[in-house]
């Protein structure tokens, strides 16, 4: 049956869940996205180097890891439309502490507050996105992700557009706090209510189990390559290729075209081909495109290296996300949070081990950590296993 008419049978409740669940996912993105082109500005600002800049954005993970240790057994128990609801309003509410911070200490606090909104909000729209996939009864997460690739595009072209016409990251931010106030309600009435696993929940994250752990190493490493991307792809471009301010942020954009690309397919090419199998040649693909990249530098070659990454790492989540669901139907919040813990910390670790790496050597060679990284999610991804219909 064509997905077409597999969709046509599916009730309206998961239709519509589906709809305001990927709206969610671009929303996450847009705020997240919309602050990287700001970064060289903040550290300017604030006279950070590379070193202090990453220190000071360890904030994230620190907050992201604390609210994810707890987060999975909110999910479980009251559900993952309720915990989308409160994270959407504050992760909307802390953005534009970001603008405001006069510190580096004030930074990392800020960034500590917003990082554990955004892993709280990943495990919840993550959790939603299982439920309505259960509905539909196929692969139908990586169109979520490429929904939040969606959204990171949008959001870096906003940020390089307001830079350009002299609107600052806190004014930018309160925006975005007013778009999600008004966006939240009706979105969140629209999602399931049943997660699978109201009144059947657990505290704890699922560590005892070797697959789950294999798959937050898997995970980890592909998301430490997208938070690195996300934040230092523009300093690269102004700081060592040499572009002008406002090209800065066209690596990103570009990495994240083609992430968005390659989600926008991975549901079909897992179905065909099975999630190691694309999960591990995408990987090869964005580690020898990054890598080659890095070497020959340059302005074209940093966007053709930064758009192969995107793809080689665009299925990492999702696939390892429904994996992980799957081996815990029953407690797929939690399996989601153990798997996501790993993947928020590599996430919002990558940019400060960046800078810490930079100001030791320089930026090429901390980036080069990434191709080999993504090799490491390549050889990995024999973890996944066979296709959806054998898991």
């Amino acid at each position: 049956m064509s997905d077409a008419a597999s969709d046509s049978a599916v009730r309206a409740p998961a239709r519509r869940a589906r709809f305001a669940t990927a709206v969610v996912f671009a929303l996450h993105a847009a705020v997240f996205a919309a602050w990287t082109p700001h970064i060289p500005a903040v550290k300017e600002r604030l006279g950070l180097n590379d070193g202090t800049l990453g220190v000071a954005l360890l904030g994230a993970p620190v907050g992201s890891v604390v609210a994810m240790l707890l987060v999975g057994g909110l999910v479980a128990r009251w559900g993952s439309r309720r915990v989308v609801l409160v994270t959407v309003l504050g992760y909307g509410l802390a953005s534009p502490a970001l603008g405001l911070a006069g510190s580096p200490s004030a930074l990392f606090a800020a960034l500590a507050l917003w990082g554990g909104l955004q892993g709280a909000l990943d495990v919840a729209m993550n959790s939603q996105g299982i439920a309505v996939e259960r509905g539909y009864g196929r692969p139908i997460l990586s169109g979520f992700h490429a929904w939040w690739s969606f959204g990171g595009f949008i959001g870096v072209g906003l940020g390089v557009l307001l830079i350009s016409v002299g609107v600052g990251l806190a004014a930018q931010m309160a925006g975005f706090t007013a778009l999600l106030a008004v966006l939240v309600w009706p979105l969140t009435r629209a999602m399931l209510g049943d997660d699978h696993a109201v009144d059947e929940h657990r505290l704890g994250l699922p560590w005892r189990d070797r697959g789950v752990l294999v798959l937050a190493v898997v995970v980890f490493a592909g998301l430490l390559c997208e938070g690195a991307v996300g934040d230092w792809a523009a300093l690269y471009l102004r700081e060592t290729v040499g572009v002008s301010a406002g090209s800065a942020g066209t690596g990103y954009a570009v990495f994240a075209v083609m992430m968005f690309a390659g989600r926008a397919m991975g549901d079909r090419w897992v179905t065909r081909f099975g999630p190691a199998r694309v999960v591990g040649v995408l990987a090869a693909v964005g580690a020898v495109g990054l890598a080659v990249a890095l070497l020959v530098g340059g302005f074209w070659p940093a966007l053709i290296g930064f758009g192969a990454f995107g793809l080689g790492i665009a299925c990492v989540v999702p696939v390892v996300f429904s994996a992980a669901a799957a081996r815990s139907r029953a407690h797929a919040a939690q399996a989601i949070a153990g798997v996501a813990t790993a993947g928020w910390a590599g996430f919002l670790l990558g940019p400060p081990l960046i800078g810490l790496l930079s100001h030791a050597t320089s930026l090429p060679l901390a980036l080069a950590v990434l191709p080999l990284l993504c090799l490491g999610v390549a050889l990995g991804s024999r973890a996944l296993g066979g296709t959806p219909a054998n898991r």
